[in-house]
């Protein structure tokens, strides 16, 4: 796939989005979206916040799988069970519409994962499996468990998710609809699609910039590149953005629509984890408060424009959070 060959990518319509909100108001109220002045005078800038670490998973996942599993009852009656891998918020959000449907959620880890989010899936009743070194190799194992026990396997990126996520960017971008510029984290692709899918749906000049971790840098390297590179995904801090494998459909998306892709330190990630936490007293965790590390980064960029950040979750173990604070 070259950024010459890439065949557009259907997204969902404003008016799907629409219908979506109805099964993602089921189970959570529409987040907030708050201009901290502190973050505006740090940054030089108007900036809206995004707070989709406020909903019932403390991260924008809450809206995903509901809708998927929704359309996916819609086609097939005949669901034995729901399986997917995660590094937590995707599973928390499968568990959650796994108890809506009344279907068992098995949800693949890699071993080592954050033990807090592990046990906020375990809470939502998912049968939990720690498999793998990496959530590449955990994909693999739950794909290999749904076709040996007959249950569906749960994409983190499907047309379906994006309609999901894309109820909180109609939500952000009616309420601000002339922001210049937004940074979206990128992991399997989910939030910067759905944020082109709301864009391009009304109409809107604002710029959209992908962010990855350094240490997980695939989207980054594919975009450079246009077209497909893996690369290892070691992060720590930004655990919701290791992706070593990009998702073809939502690359496609982010070459056509992106206007390029920043990468950001561990380092940029613990500060921006702390700033959030000083200057709005909210708890973000390190992938969620990646678009506020890219534009701190990119702050000669942004004076006197008006930035929209999300902070897409909040799911940090406290004594990875405690460490984040004293340094």
């Amino acid at each position: 796939m070259t950024r010459e060959s890439v065949v557009a990518t259907s997204l969902p319509t404003i008016d799907e989005i629409k219908d979506a909100q109805d099964l993602v108001y089921a189970v959570m109220p529409p987040t907030p979206q708050i201009v901290w002045p502190l973050l505006c005078e740090r940054l030089g800038a108007e900036v809206w916040v995004k707070h989709e670490n406020h909903t019932p998973v403390g991260a924008f996942k809450a809206r995903t799988a509901i809708v998927y599993v929704a359309e996916l009852f819609r086609g097939s009656k005949g669901v034995q069970g729901l399986v997917t891998a995660t590094r937590g918020n995707h599973g928390q959000s499968v568990a959650l519409a796994a108890r809506r449907f009344k279907v068992p959620a098995h949800i693949v880890v890699p071993q080592g994962n954050s033990t807090e989010k592990n046990a906020a899936m375990r809470a939502q009743g998912a049968d939990l499996i720690e498999f793998g070194s990496d959530f590449q190799e955990s994909k693999e194992h739950a794909q290999k468990l749904a076709d040996q026990h007959g249950w569906h396997f749960v994409p983190s990126y499907h047309r379906d998710i994006v309609k999901g996520v894309a109820t909180y960017w109609l939500e952000f971008f009616s309420a601000v609809a002339d922001l210049d510029v937004v940074y979206v984290p990128i992991g399997q692709g989910s939030g910067i699609c759905s944020c082109c899918a709301v864009r391009n749906g009304m109409n809107l000049r604002t710029r959209i910039v992908g962010v990855v971790a350094e240490d997980a840098p695939a989207y980054a390297l594919s975009f450079e590149a246009g077209r497909k590179i893996a690369a290892p995904a070691t992060t720590l801090l930004g655990d919701g953005m290791a992706c070593r494998v990009p998702d073809d459909a939502s690359l496609a998306v982010v070459l056509e629509n992106a206007e390029r892709v920043v990468r950001v330190s561990e380092e940029e990630m613990r500060q921006a984890m702390k700033i959030y936490f000083t200057d709005t007293h909210n708890v973000v965790e390190g992938a969620g408060a990646a678009g506020l590390a890219a534009a701190l980064k990119e702050k000669h960029k942004l004076r006197g424009k008006r930035v929209g950040l999300v902070a897409t979750g909040g799911n940090v173990d406290h004594d990875v959070f405690a460490r984040v604070l004293l340094d």
